[in-house]
């Protein structure tokens, strides 16, 4: 499942920077997978808990696969409704701050790799690194917003393009966010701990759904 949704994620940043209709489309298409991972995986957990009644670190792994499942379902949510704007955006002239929104998606895609990497390998250390450069990420988003909105009122030709640009990079902010809440799962996993740290956050625009 976390392949899909890497591949969701990656694919549909491709599709903006190549203006590639065809694989957004597929983007969109692809996501039924996803959903249907996520279906299987909650029913063989309930199965577990129901016949197996696991306990401590057997309840961990089940209960993280659980909740990783269902943010990866987010992720792929998200990866869908940038492919969707993506669907829009090649039907008009290309706008300027697209090299801002890919260098964002990049960090974003790394960090969903490097957490997924984590998970397999139960490296807590590589999953905190994670959590601890979602700052960066909300860096990226609060300055393209303010880049966008300069550009936009400047030329008002391109408030059509320049807003759906802003919902592109809420939705790579929120997967970053996701990524963390992986990091976060996985620490609980190792250790049977939550991280008493309050996650770094920048300040947050309105979403897109």
């Amino acid at each position: 499942m976390g392949g899909l949704a890497e591949a969701a994620v990656n694919d549909s940043l491709t599709a903006i920077a190549r203006r590639d209709t065809t694989l957004a489309q597929a983007v969109i298409e692809r996501d039924v997978k996803i959903d249907a991972a996520q279906t299987e995986i909650e029913r063989r957990a309930i199965k577990l808990f129901a016949l197996r009644q696991p306990f401590a670190s057997d309840l961990r792994v089940v209960l993280t696969g659980w909740r990783i499942a269902s943010e990866l379902e987010r992720v792929g949510d998200l990866a869908k409704n940038i492919a969707k704007r993506a669907l829009i955006l090649n039907q008009s002239e290309p706008i300027g701050l697209m090299r801002s929104v890919e260098r964002m998606g990049k960090i974003a895609a790394a960090h969903l790799n490097q957490v997924l990497d984590a998970y397999a390998t139960r490296d807590v250390q590589a999953a905190v690194g994670v959590w601890f450069q979602d700052d960066n990420i909300d860096a990226h988003y609060n300055s393209l917003f303010r880049e966008l909105l300069t550009y936009m009122m400047e030329d008002p030709r391109t408030i059509s393009s320049g807003a759906h640009l802003m919902f592109i990079a809420k939705n790579i902010e929120r997967i970053g966010d996701h990524s963390t809440n992986i990091a976060e799962h996985i620490h609980y996993l190792v250790t049977g701990e939550e991280i008493a740290t309050q996650r770094p956050r920048g300040d947050v625009e309105p979403s897109d759904g």
